[in-house]
């Protein structure tokens, strides 16, 4: 190519690269305030867009999820369109690894998750299952998010009904939770019948992180070209920030 070309090559692509990382700055901008927003007064915003149900994300605090990607997309769109306008290599450089960082735990949580789901399982219920026996009563909005996902997914705690043995809420009112039962029959502790029995007392026995793990397999393809996009994004960004880093050497 002719050095004019170069030159229009490279204007082209940094003003595709300031446009692209604009939106990822104002996409986590916006993803920031609304976890934000949700810590603040959680109970409005389920109000307005209903809970997000048959998502793992119903067994986390939803706001610190929103709060932790908004603030790295703030990061990845500063760095990415910020260090094309000024063409700064250390910009560009730190945008390249922050990227590749996100790539590559994400290409680990991914092969955990495939290929080790049984440490999965034990990783998400070492953190989970403690906050279920703490906050399920107490925070409304972590109690509303839990009950709609254990009428919808039709499961009772992470991994089962113990999940909610010496918990606040069965200490409060001597019960499951109602999800957990058929209201036409009393369910407690003392009458509950063993996993071998589950016809009886009319209570769901399985846990929601299986179900939720059978969704997302039955959903396989969406997820996995879903992954795949943002992968490709991730790899596309990554070359094309080496690029306008090693035609800063030229210019």
């Amino acid at each position: 190519l002719s050095p004019g070309a170069k030159m229009g090559c490279f204007t082209f692509i940094k003003v595709m690269m300031i446009l692209f990382n604009l939106a990822i700055f104002l996409s986590g901008g916006t993803l920031l305030g609304v976890g934000i927003w949700v810590k603040v007064d959680g109970q409005s915003f389920v109000n307005i867009f209903g809970t997000l149900s048959s998502s793992i994300l119903q067994v986390v605090n939803v706001s610190y999820v929103l709060i932790v990607i908004g603030s790295i997309l703030l990061v990845i769109g500063f760095l990415g369109c910020y260090g094309a306008q000024k063409e700064s290599k250390c910009l560009l450089m730190m945008f390249f690894s922050v990227v590749l960082i996100i790539f590559i735990a994400e290409v680990a949580v991914a092969v955990v998750a495939l290929v080790y789901t049984s440490l999965a399982e034990s990783l998400l219920t070492a953190v989970v299952t403690p906050i279920l026996k703490e906050k399920y009563g107490v925070d409304k909005i972590f109690t509303h998010i839990w009950n709609a996902t254990m009428t919808e997914v039709h499961c009772c705690g992470l991994n089962n009904y113990t999940d909610f043995n010496d918990s606040v809420w069965y200490e409060t009112h001597g019960t499951f939770p109602a999800p957990c039962c058929d209201m036409l029959q009393p369910c407690n502790i003392t009458a509950f019948p063993p996993l071998a029995h589950p016809d009886l007392c009319g209570c769901l026995l399985q846990g929601c992180f299986k179900q939720i793990l059978e969704e997302i397999r039955t959903n396989a393809g969406v997820a996995g070209g879903v992954a795949a996009g943002i992968a490709a994004l991730e790899i596309a960004a990554m070359a094309v920030a080496m690029y306008l880093y090693c035609r800063l050497d030229e210019k």
